[in-house]
């Protein structure tokens, strides 16, 4: 059974999906500079930060945040 989550923004989307057109719409640099953490500063990578953010919590919210500021037109 599936069930829709017609108010939840970032429903059907993975966490590597969410980064990948971050990066792809601001680039690593401005990335970093929104969110500041070393996993966009410091030889950033699509694996780094998906690691780095599947084991911390505040940053994957401050980047899922992100994520719906800067889609929330669409």
């Amino acid at each position: 059974m599936t069930r829709t989550q017609p108010n939840n923004p970032l429903h059907g989307l993975t966490l590597e999906t969410i980064v990948t057109r971050l990066v792809q719409r601001l680039g690593w640099a401005e990335l970093g500079r929104r969110v500041p953490i070393n996993c966009f500063l410091a030889n950033p990578s699509i694996k780094s930060s998906l690691t780095f953010l599947r084991r911390t919590p505040w940053a994957r919210q401050k980047v899922e945040e992100l994520y719906i500021q800067t889609f929330a037109q669409q």
